[in-house]
């Protein structure tokens, strides 16, 4: 039989990476001072109660069912010709030189909702921008993020319950995957990074609108910053989407002043002051840089998100207008390359033998194949470009 050349395309995936190193329990709020009135003492507002956290251990449930639904759908054993723990059956996982976080594989992640601009802009998949927060790249990925949102996310659904939280959560995640799409477009991206770097950035300005009921406010600040620059760094290493980290957690840090907000705590003594109880002057709920920092902030995330998806709409790449913004994501050094580009194979078949030569390093290799899949030949292809 003549060979048949043919080409094949493969992309491979970021990683919204899932090493977040995250702070203890930054000191709440000390209660309120107890109001004595000829010699009345009235208990504490239920204003600051403690919530019972069920919807951030609900996320991570849903994040490791999701995972165990994606493996089942990659079925290794039917579409690699190797597999990692292959006593688990489909639930197998990609070889190491396709996937070395013990996952599926990038046609099995982009098949389930990972974000791939191409597909969000011209098939209007715009549902990626939501589904690919949900899906992670391996069971390294997997823990690595579920860790860190139970320990951030517990403490912050306590503080202000799960309807803020859980929104805070879930815009942040489509802030995050908004600014992925519109600066790397040439790879899909999967993680819930962008919505635990929402979580951080909202713990950020929640500290700074409540700045004047914290103790050890500058501390505690200083503390955050330095967990929130480290987080960030490690952003720069390849094959991690630091463009989601940064959209997340910008995200996050504009909707904590709007959902985080607190009430002085002169205006809740005031408000659950006993029968008789007389202040010399009226507290307000809020002070004045609270209500321009509310304010503000809602309009900024407005207008960052509409200018956002009318730019990702139109095919924007951010990165024609901003030649350095891709050292954000990734800073080459001796160590490392920063080549996002996809991998690709020529495909020449003569009976049952296939030669692939990948069009990224001119390596070549010849398998013997009977019926194999295009999922094969990709993870096939993948592996040898790699």
């Amino acid at each position: 039989m003549a060979p048949a050349p043919d080409n094949t395309q493969i992309r491979g995936h970021s990683l919204r990476s899932g090493n977040i190193i995250h702070p203890g329990s930054v000191e709440s709020p000390p209660p309120a001072a107890e109001a004595r009135d000829g010699g009345g003492v009235y208990r504490e507002t239920k204003h600051f109660k403690k919530w019972f956290p069920w919807l951030i251990p609900l996320f991570v449930v849903a994040n490791i069912v999701v995972f165990i639904i994606i493996m089942y759908v990659n079925n290794c054993p039917r579409n690699s010709l190797s597999c990692v723990a292959g006593f688990l059956g489909r639930f197998s996982f990609q070889p190491f030189k396709e996937n070395p976080l013990l996952g599926p594989s990038s046609s099995t992640l982009e098949k389930m909702g990972a974000l791939d601009v191409d597909k969000v802009v011209s098939e209007h998949e715009g549902w990626r921008l939501i589904t690919c927060m949900w899906l992670h790249g391996g069971v390294f990925h997997l823990l690595a993020n579920m860790l860190s949102l139970l320990v951030i996310g517990i403490r912050l659904e306590q503080e202000f319950g799960f309807a803020r939280i859980g929104l805070l959560y879930l815009i942040s995640g489509f802030g995050g995957s908004l600014l992925s799409a519109l600066f790397i477009q040439s790879s899909i991206s999967v993680g819930a990074s962008g919505a635990l770097f929402g979580l951080l950035g909202g713990m950020l300005s929640e500290l700074l609108t409540n700045w004047t009921i914290y103790a050890n406010k500058v501390a505690a600040l200083l503390t955050l910053l330095i967990i929130i620059v480290i987080n960030l760094a490690v952003g720069i290493l390849p094959h991690v989407d630091n463009f989601a980290h940064i959209g997340g957690f910008l995200s996050g840090f504009l909707l904590g002043f709007v959902f985080l907000i607190r009430p002085q705590f002169g205006w809740v003594n005031q408000r659950y002051a006993p029968a008789g109880y007389s202040s010399r002057s009226a507290n307000p709920k809020f002070k004045a840089y609270q209500y321009v920092l509310w304010v503000l902030s809602l309009i900024l995330l407005i207008v960052g998100f509409s200018v956002g998806l009318v730019l990702l709409l139109r095919g924007v790449d951010l990165n024609d207008h901003c030649s350095w913004c891709h050292y954000l994501s990734c800073l080459p050094t001796s160590k490392w390359k920063c080549t996002t580009q996809p991998v690709s194979c020529q495909v020449e078949q003569t009976g049952n033998q296939y030669t692939l030569t990948c069009s990224n390093n001119d390596k070549s290799k010849t398998y013997s194949l009977i019926n194999p899949t295009a999922t094969q030949i990709q993870g096939l292809c993948t592996q040898l470009c790699r």
